[in-house]
């Protein structure tokens, strides 16, 4: 049972941050033309991420 609880939440840790690194990866790849279109900073955006994903 706590073997069981431990790899479900490594699971989920680990596709969690996967989709974090997707995502950040998006944003890094985007150009700074692409930026100037979504009148978005990068550095915003990626902070913004990662308040959504870990708080």
């Amino acid at each position: 049972m706590l073997f069981t609880n431990l790899l479900v939440h490594a699971q989920r840790h680990i596709e969690k941050r996967r989709r974090y690194n997707r995502l950040a990866n998006e944003i890094e790849c985007l150009s700074p033309r692409e930026l100037a279109d979504l009148r978005a900073d990068r550095s915003q955006m990626l902070g913004d991420l990662r308040r959504d994903f870990y708080g």
